[in-house]
């Protein structure tokens, strides 16, 4: 950016998705958000904001039960426990949810798995465009990048949500679409090869690509994918005494550090 460009920037606001004009009206991207999008439910405003998309009764179906089926309660999950720990030191709620939303976005478990598992169905699905065989772009995935993002499990090999999700997808007919069916041929390959399930980032990042969504835009439907499971764990641990969360003995670290010094 140049100097010209932040000067002509100093006390101008532009915005070319949404603007509200006080006591008048409120426009999100071209529409009234109280005449228009107000008729609609609060999932159906948010994908819109998103991607601008109207999207059927069914896919809004789909995209309530992903949230639903992944808002665990259990403060032994990694972003439940952030959110825990931030009530037990008496934090406020939004605070403690804001920091379990952001340890969500971890490579290992959270947001960056999601939008690489969708990325890798994008590659793949044009190199089999181009001529390659399926087999080939996997190992060339796994040569590269030791890993098929949206199979396997961190800790289990088993992801439960799987089963649930995919008798959904049946009921309400979404699985036609292209990259739900080539997520399948990737489990089948992994399967046979590697012994690899697919996990339920797979099966999210494919079917919200046949809906199509950019990895921008899935991760930013995903960022409050964990919320409701992370109230119960704030409010368990506000209920509790402070500081009775998980606490830690300074025996129980095992510190590697400079010895004791005397200053």
């Amino acid at each position: 950016m140049s100097i010209e460009d932040l000067m002509g920037a100093v006390s101008t606001l532009e915005g070319a998705l949404g603007k509200a004009f006080l006591a008048e009206r409120v426009v999100m991207r071209g529409q009234d958000l109280h005449h228009e999008l107000g008729k609609k439910d609060w999932l159906s405003v948010f994908m819109y904001a998103i991607t601008g998309k109207e999207f059927t009764e069914n896919q809004i179906r789909y995209l309530n039960f992903m949230w639903v089926a992944t808002s665990y309660p259990d403060a032994a999950i990694w972003p439940n426990q952030v959110t825990a720990l931030a009530a037990t030191a008496r934090s406020t709620p939004s605070l403690s949810l804001v920091a379990g939303l952001a340890v969500s976005e971890a490579r290992l478990y959270g947001r960056k798995p999601d939008r690489r598992a969708m990325d890798f169905f994008y590659r793949a699905a044009k190199k089999i465009d181009e001529g390659e065989a399926l087999e080939q772009v996997i190992e060339a995935e796994v040569a590269q990048r030791k890993v098929v993002f949206g199979y396997g499990r961190p800790l289990v090999r088993l992801d439960e949500r799987v089963a649930h999700t995919l008798n959904v997808i049946s009921e309400l007919g979404l699985d036609e679409g292209r990259y739900f069916k080539l997520a399948l041929d990737v489990h089948r390959y992994l399967k046979k090869t590697r012994g690899l399930s697919l996990n339920i980032a797979a099966i999210s990042a494919s079917t919200m690509a046949d809906m199509g969504l950019s990895t921008e835009e899935y991760q930013l439907f995903l960022t409050l994918v964990f919320v409701a499971g992370m109230v119960p764990c704030y409010l368990d641990a506000k209920r509790r005494k402070e500081g009775s969360f998980f606490p830690v003995t300074c025996d129980g670290i095992a510190y590697c550090g400079p010895p004791e010094r005397v200053w």
